[in-house]
């Protein structure tokens, strides 16, 4: 059975990092990587200096050509589906492929998933709606936009985010009522506000036209910003007994390590919220730092 010195499982900004940095220190490391990252639906990559603009597919063709340069790093097209701890202090990692490997630590940065109170906006999401304004708030600029969201905390933040790039905007509820103090505050600026269920998303090729209500009416938008629910993929975190706080973020200190010892945490896994590429990929540097000094603590 192939042994390693880590598995880091997840092959977003995150993963590559810490591969790469492991790698650099002469680490023996396999990358497991199932194409599921997050950013694979969006047409360009924003904020990450020296990318600006590059499509998620570039961001990680580079990155993995860049893992080639060191030999001691495996790159592994599979699923996960089981870690456990031997009676060694080995972590044994499963894959759906019937396969198993060994390894003296873990990290985990598979990401998380969007799950929308609406179906159809899967079909715009990352062409014409988005969730992350400092990523693409710029393309949208000035245009007449939506803010989709339930939440009436998360729809008073998103709007006054967004309207820094666009003040013509219209907030959609799905059915749900917001408090008069909202009602106000986004009168004084113009803002409409529609409780009304959403019927339909019209639009072609992901391009949003307009959004069609219960009522009947049907408003001309051209893009906007949702606010999706975020979740693990997975339950590596609870298999291996990582401890989580009250807001289910997985705990650990300020480089990544759990409380569970040689299982490590990096980018937006952590916190189940959403992070940039130039963030994820600092978080997975700190943790491949913080991996290689244990390991050389320990065998020193």
């Amino acid at each position: 059975m192939n042994k390693y010195d880590c598995i880091v499982i997840g092959g977003g900004p995150a993963g590559l990092s810490a591969a790469l940095t492991l790698g650099r220190a002469r680490r023996k490391v396999a990358l497991f990587d199932n194409e599921t990252n997050r950013n694979r639906v969006t047409q360009a990559s924003h904020g990450f200096l020296t990318r600006d603009g590059i499509t998620p597919l570039q961001f990680k063709s580079i990155a993995m050509k860049e893992l080639e340069a060191y030999p001691t790093i495996s790159v592994l097209h599979q699923t996960v589906i089981v870690i456990k701890k031997e009676e060694t202090n080995l972590f044994l990692v499963q894959t759906a492929n019937n396969e198993s490997y060994l390894s003296e630590k873990i990290l985990l940065a598979t990401g998380i998933q969007e799950e929308f109170f609406l179906a159809q906006i899967r079909q715009y999401y990352g062409k014409s709606l988005f969730s992350c304004p400092y990523c693409d708030g710029w393309e949208l600029k000035e245009k007449p936009l939506a803010i989709l969201a339930e939440n009436e905390e998360h729809i008073q933040h998103m709007t006054k985010l967004v309207y820094n790039w666009s003040q013509d905007l219209m907030v959609f509820t799905n059915g749900n009522p917001l408090s008069n103090e909202i009602h106000h505050e986004f009168e004084r600026r113009k803002i409409k506000i529609y409780t009304a269920p959403i019927k339909k998303l019209h639009g072609e090729h992901g391009n949003l036209q307009s959004i069609e209500l219960t009522t009947g009416e049907n408003i001309a938008r051209s893009g906007g910003f949702v606010v999706p629910s975020f979740t693990r993929p997975n339950k590596f975190a609870e298999q291996l007994h990582c401890q989580l706080d009250e807001n289910q973020c997985i705990m650990a200190d300020g480089a990544g390590q759990t409380t569970v010892n040689g299982i490590y945490i990096a980018g937006e896994t952590k916190k189940v919220a959403p992070s940039s590429l130039m963030i994820a990929a600092a978080e997975g540097f700190k943790a491949a730092v913080s991996i290689n000094m244990d390991l050389i603590v320990e065998r020193f």
